[in-house]
């Protein structure tokens, strides 16, 4: 980082207002999409995607698998939003841990 230490410390500040704006509305994981066959003979999903869409929030845990929830079709947007809000925070707090890096490597106080 080229950025004078104020500069720094500046921007710094500025992202962590942006996560103090934040909607406290966030999940941490994925939203799938699935199509499944119902296995009646005959039926139209055989044939083409199948039955469907159908969403599922996938959350991983460290030393456990993957829980699935069923994501009602109407519920499927507002999980969707409350996903990106945490890869914005993710992101945030991502940059700010970058710029208290290169501030601990100045021993600048922060």
């Amino acid at each position: 980082m080229s950025q004078s230490t104020a500069a720094l410390l500046r921007r710094r500040q500025t992202l962590v207002g942006k996560l103090a704006g934040l909607e406290p509305l966030i999940l941490r994981g994925s939203l799938i999409e699935r199509y499944k066959r119902c296995g009646h003979p005959g039926c139209k999903c055989q044939q083409g995607r199948g039955h469907g869409p159908k969403y599922y929030l996938s959350v991983s845990q460290a030393g456990s698998r993957p829980e699935m929830d069923y994501v009602p079709e109407e519920y499927s947007q507002p999980v969707a939003d409350y996903l990106r809000n945490f890869q914005e925070v993710r992101q945030l707090l991502e940059k700010i841990c970058n710029i208290n890096r290169e501030l601990l490597r100045r021993r600048a106080k922060f």
